[in-house]
């Protein structure tokens, strides 16, 4: 029998996402009463459509775990199995103390971790993040996904020193990470190694590949460039970010004190706004409420960091 991986032609969440954008540019154009009573109905439909395939996904990723727990339980049966079939010789030796059986990589294992990781990053819960990740990496040494997630992690609570060192590892394997790459260039950028950061995130971008490495190291050449002031360069790379990534909140907030220190005050409320009203609950949507309420007090947005 042979598995196949990856083989799904149009998953039902990407049929899900079809339908929202459509709602979305409809939304857009609708302006009778009865345009806006059917985008109503359309809305609270695909809700509950959302809400079926999150349970069901819910129910199948339970199924995938128990296929874990019956591979890892047939894993451990096996020397037992084949001791015994081999003469009573064999049963002195136990499966316990089998090389082959105690330095086992548990891909499975491992990948729980890393999808917990991911979790708490997206939660800003940095060190739960950096926990989970170090026990993925305790089940499969080595591995490139989770030491760049765990280099983010330690690079996110402004552990620099920690952070490059995993992720220069990952590079020394895999020069062509190129999430690693955009990474070794923010901590460079957070030290004001300006130009250390440009050549590593340019190197990212270049690498391709991987679309998540080339939409934050946009970001983070944006944040360069508005650091040395050079806030023309720093609004385009915002902006190309925001194209590739809408949901980008923190862009939306960095395009905004590009605009604030380049003297184009309307336009930096305008990204601060749009910040905010996409999600009123994320940090950076948070952030940039937060940005408006200061300016329309009189005060000023930070200007470094």
């Amino acid at each position: 029998m042979r598995v196949h991986e990856g083989q799904f032609v149009q998953s039902p969440m990407s049929q899900l996402q079809a339908r929202h954008d459509e709602i979305s540019r409809a939304l857009n154009e609708a302006v009778s009463a009865d345009q806006r009573s059917a985008l109503k109905r359309e809305i609270v439909a695909l809700f509950r459509q959302a809400e079926t395939a999150a349970r069901t996904a819910a129910e199948f990723k339970d199924s995938v775990k128990q296929l874990a727990v019956k591979w890892k339980q047939g894993d451990a049966d096996v020397p037992r199995r084949r001791s015994i079939g081999a003469g009573s010789n064999r049963l002195t030796h136990s499966p316990t103390h089998s090389p082959t059986h105690s330095t086992r990589i548990d891909h499975l294992g491992a990948s729980t971790f890393i999808e917990k990781g991911w979790s708490k990053l997206s939660l800003w819960d940095f060190t739960g993040a950096e926990q989970a990740l170090l026990r993925a990496l305790e089940l499969e040494p080595d591995d490139d996904e989770s030491e760049t997630l765990l280099g983010w992690a330690l690079m996110l609570q402004e552990k620099y020193e920690s952070a490059a060192l995993i992720l220069q590892k990952v590079l020394e394997r895999n020069p062509q990470h190129a999430m690693a790459r955009a990474n070794i260039g923010y901590i460079a950028l957070r030290k004001k190694n300006y130009g250390d950061a440009i050549e590593q995130l340019s190197g990212a971008v270049k690498i391709g590949g991987d679309a998540r490495a080339v939409l934050y190291a946009h970001l983070y050449l944006g944040m360069v460039y508005r650091e040395r002031e050079m806030y023309d360069d720093a609004q385009s790379f915002f902006e190309r970010a925001l194209t590739m990534g809408p949901n980008l909140l923190q862009a939306w907030y960095e395009l905004g004190r590009a605009h604030w220190f380049a003297g184009r005050k309307d336009a930096a409320c305008d990204s601060w706004r749009r910040g905010a009203d996409a999600n009123k609950f994320n940090p950076w949507g948070k952030r940039c409420a937060e940005s408006i309420r200061v300016v329309e007090q009189g005060g000023s947005p930070p200007k470094a960091g």
